[in-house]
């Protein structure tokens, strides 16, 4: 049966009610055009519920036997309910003719009422779906960093825009192209006020286009204020948790326009750079005698190879480095701190949380008024942040406490402490063991206070 056979099934069924009730024959034409448009809605109304229920039934049934996402986004939106709304004005449309002349007022009305509920029921629906493929596009692996969520907004505002302009089309009866045509004076008003829309739009298309940005990046932005994690893009904000919790949003064209350091790089990389120093004082650094390498192969095993390999390359008239040319920022024995900058590599390089594929040295800084900086430069292999700051102390702690078995010492800025103890040590008269605060190297003997060996074998020795 096609459309004009169910038609006219329904006003011939109609009208033979509408006589055995008896409604006299000069209100028949008018009543059954009304009972005609009422019975065709509820018609409608109810093969889209049919329609609903036998879809739901169907993807229940899927559900049961295999676990599908995107069905269940879809149940969680209500897809299927908003998308058999969209049928019941499609049959009205389709059976109005029957009901009513196009001329009528009824007809005109009736189909105008008709169009702008499907295109209402057609944003909800889009909308529905528009949310289940976001949610879908965050389970993706190679999609979820992405900021698919602004893609998806700008989809959202252009179709909008265009069911808009399409139901006031329908509203004042003049064609969709008209309407777009004569909105050409209003541009620059459009633009002012959906400005941060437009900028945003283009914003979020480069950003996605050059990957600047995805949800995770840990981003810094002096000027606004951030330093976190980015938790959101969308097409007129970005979302970002800094380290306090504290939450900062910013428009996405200000990351364009503006400059900000996005810490991917680092996370994607094999490791964290550690890049810290400590300034040495330059009258303590001195050339190395035969005596003091002798006492400083006892400091460690692996420096101690390192002195001997160096003294053999000088007596062989070897030029220091040749095959090596890193070695020569990482140490040599032609000095105590040369030697401090050996046995700092061979510390990093044993050290199980330094990267060994990475770049990694120790090297001198310029000169300045305190002194010669000495600087570690190496990268973490553990880039979690509260692990990583550990192991930056832990070797800076070590590289600090190790200088005075190379005669170095940093430089410090006295305080009155260091006044009053230098008072006490300068009269000569006061026990230095009995002041507290001195630092400890200034009262061990000469032997090596870091070697636990021999200063176990020293206690333990029975006492005269």
């Amino acid at each position: 049966m096609n459309t004009n056979d169910f038609a006219l099934t329904i006003l011939f069924g109609i009208k033979k009610f509408l006589a055995w009730i008896g409604i006299p024959s000069h209100m028949l034409d008018k009543m059954d055009e009304l009972l005609f448009l009422i019975v065709i809605v509820i018609i409608a109304f109810i093969v889209a519920g049919i329609v609903h229920a036998v879809l739901v039934h169907l993807a229940k049934k899927i559900l049961k036997r295999k676990r599908v996402g995107f069905f269940e986004s879809m149940f969680k939106y209500g897809v299927f309910r908003k998308l058999t709304a969209i049928i019941p004005p499609l049959m009205v449309s389709a059976l109005l003719p029957f009901a009513f002349s196009k001329d009528s007022a009824w007809f005109i009305l009736s189909e105008k009422i008709t169009w702008i509920y499907f295109f209402i029921a057609l944003i909800i629906s889009v909308n529905a779906i528009l949310n289940t493929v976001g949610d879908e596009l965050k389970k993706n692996k190679q999609l979820k960093n992405r900021p698919m969520k602004g893609f998806i907004q700008i989809f959202r505002v252009v179709f909008y825009c265009v069911v808009v302009i399409v139901i006031i089309s329908i509203l004042i009866n003049k064609s969709p192209l008209n309407l777009i045509t004569g909105l050409g004076a209003f541009t620059a008003v459009l633009m002012l006020v959906f400005k941060d829309t437009i900028l945003g739009l283009v914003a979020g298309v480069m950003i996605s286009e050059d990957d600047m940005l995805r949800i995770g990046d840990w981003i810094e932005m002096p000027q606004n204020n951030i330093n976190g994690t980015v938790i959101d893009i969308s097409l007129d904000v970005v979302k970002v948790q800094n380290f306090d919790n504290t939450i900062v949003t910013v428009p996405p064209y200000s990351l364009v326009s503006g400059s900000f350091i996005n810490w991917r790089g680092m996370s994607d990389s094999g490791g964290r750079r550690i890049m810290r120093e400590y300034t040495l004082k330059l009258d303590y650094i001195k050339p190395c005698t035969p005596e003091f390498l002798e006492k400083m192969k006892a400091f460690d095993k692996e420096l101690a190879q390192f002195i001997t390999e160096k003294q053999k390359q000088a007596a062989d008239g070897k030029v220091a480095n040749t095959d090596n040319p890193e070695g020569l920022v990482n140490g040599t024995i032609d000095t105590n701190l040369g030697l401090f900058r050996a046995y700092m590599v061979m510390y990093l390089r044993r050290h199980p949380f330094v990267s060994k594929e990475l770049l990694l040295m120790v090297r001198t800084l310029p000169p300045v008024a305190n002194g010669l900086p000495v600087q570690i430069y190496c990268f973490s292999s553990n880039k979690n942040w509260p692990s990583y700051e550990s192991i930056q102390a832990e070797i800076m702690e070590h590289f600090v406490s190790v200088l005075p078995a190379f005669e170095l010492y940093p430089f410090q800025n006295a305080d009155a402490r260091d006044m009053i103890l230098s008072s006490y040590i300068e009269s000569a008269k006061v026990d230095l063991s009995t002041l507290i605060g001195i630092p400890w190297h200034t009262t061990v003997t000469q032997s090596n206070p870091f070697d636990v060996e021999k200063q176990e074998a020293q206690d333990s020795s029975p006492k005269a």
